[in-house]
């Protein structure tokens, strides 16, 4: 072959991939004439190139792996480290929290035994004032003890009034026209029974309004009295004033 066609085939190669490329940013190098050229120490010289960018790649690669798992490394030590902080801040608040309660605890067991002491405290003077009240205090529970006797009897009798009023309606055998006079006797009686609940409760205003136009008029004759200087002498409720 021509030189011409020995430095076109210099100018391509074969890699160790196997594939055909121009090697890029190169110039074809200048071969003197009649000279051979060692197309196997150009394919070696690529070839150790190419080993020597593969081998920079791995490097590369595992230089960026390691530092990931540096970074990965040191990612996991600040979790843990959170974690840690968080723990302590939880303990730190549980120990508060536990204070706090026995605090609340501690303070209504003395709330609760000081107004156990003032109870028992004032039940105590309780007892001496009444003790100190004697035949006063026995006398005083007598007439409660009738007050109520006499409250409970007028109940029983107005349950028994009552009782004897209200008589069992029986009314099943009757007729349609002793249904109508039963009826009617049943309206005149709820109807006098009216009557009488609105006269009683007339009765009572007036005697309410005359025993408060009597204490008027007594009131008013002792401020007189004492403005004239002379006690007045009035009879109430049956007694002499």
């Amino acid at each position: 072959s021509s030189a011409a066609e020995v430095h076109e085939e210099g100018m391509r190669t074969q890699d160790f991939w196997g594939q055909s490329r121009r090697a890029p940013g190169l110039t074809a190098p200048k071969i003197p004439e009649g000279e051979k050229v060692d197309f196997d120490d150009i394919q070696k010289k690529r070839q150790n190139k190419d080993l020597m960018e593969l081998q920079a790649l791995i490097d590369s690669h595992f230089e960026a792996r390691k530092k990931e798992e540096e970074e990965l490394v040191a990612l996991k030590e600040r979790i843990e480290k959170r974690r840690a902080e968080r723990a302590e801040q939880q303990r730190i608040r549980a120990e508060k929290e536990r204070e706090r309660q026995n605090r609340l605890a501690e303070e209504k067991a003395r709330r609760e035994e000081e107004d156990a002491k003032r109870r028992a405290e004032d039940d105590l003077k309780k007892k001496k004032a009444l003790s100190s009240m004697g035949a006063n205090y026995s006398s005083y529970l007598a007439k409660a003890d009738q007050k109520r006797g006499k409250k409970q009897t007028a109940r029983e009798m107005k349950k028994k009034i009552l009782a004897e009023r209200r008589k069992p309606l029986n009314i099943d055998h009757l007729s349609e026209d002793k249904l109508r006079d039963k009826a009617k006797e049943l309206w005149e009686t709820l109807h006098q029974l009216e009557t009488d609940k609105f006269e009683f409760g007339e009765k009572l205003k007036r005697q309410k309004y005359d025993i408060t136009t009597l204490r008027s008029r007594i009131d008013q004759a002792q401020k007189h009295s004492k403005k004239a200087g002379t006690p007045a002498k009035g009879k109430v409720g049956g007694r002499w004033k």
